[in-house]
């Protein structure tokens, strides 16, 4: 993207048991100058109780915590702070986890083997953008949506998509900016917001994370 602010920094918070994994995270993204740690916690309450002082732009946030884990922490943050972006964090990458972690607000997820390099580039685009897709989160929607047949059959099949709505989608699920797909479909930005809610309302999807599930099963992105 070329309007990246030089001087703006992220704010990052990161809740993780492991000390040792916090220690990492934070020396790993210090020597970046676009990257500021502002607040650390051991469990989601802790988390929940920092984030009343302290309000960063993102939060790399762990499955696994005693006290209160990440599955009970991120619908609350989402409910009290709705602008704070949350990547998850896991030794495990079971599909079906990602995508309800996904369908419940977050932006992302990352395997806790993800090097320095993943998690810098996951913080920049949900920051940037919103969502951050990988391999594991594609292939974790996508089997999502085999095993839920029976809900997804609720859902119109045989959508109408104008010529213009298709090509927003596939760009869309090409992880653009809305400023990028207006710059390239020739439109406001305000209007490609409104052709995206028109897109929600039409797949009746209620997040990007759905629409791009949309996309896959209607065959208009191919899946590699």
């Amino acid at each position: 993207m070329k309007n990246h602010e030089t001087n703006s920094v992220i704010k990052v918070a990161i809740a993780d048991d492991h000390a040792l994994f916090r220690t990492g995270v934070k020396t790993s993204l210090s020597s970046r100058k676009d990257i500021q740690m502002v607040a650390e916690a051991e469990n989601g309450m802790q988390l929940l109780n920092l984030l009343r002082h302290i309000q960063p732009d993102v939060v790399l946030l762990d499955i696994q915590m005693p006290i209160m884990d990440g599955l009970t922490t991120l619908p609350e943050i989402k409910k009290l702070y709705p602008g704070v972006k949350v990547i998850m964090l896991s030794m495990h990458n079971d599909h079906s986890v990602i995508s309800r972690m996904m369908e419940i607000g977050a932006n992302s997820y990352l395997t806790k083997e993800s090097g320095s390099e993943m998690i810098y580039d996951a913080i920049k685009t949900v920051f940037e953008q919103d969502f951050f897709f990988n391999d594991l989160t594609n292939k974790a929607l996508l089997s999502g949506l085999r095993t839920k047949r029976t809900a997804e059959s609720s859902m119109p099949q045989d959508v109408q998509l104008t010529d213009k709505e298709i090509t927003i989608l596939k760009l869309m699920c090409d992880e653009k900016s809305t400023k990028e797909i207006a710059d390239i479909v020739d439109l406001s930005p305000r209007t490609v917001e409104a052709i995206r809610d028109k897109l929600k309302t039409k797949t009746g999807t209620k997040s990007m994370a759905g629409l791009v599930m949309y996309a896959v099963k209607a065959g208009l992105v191919e899946q590699n």
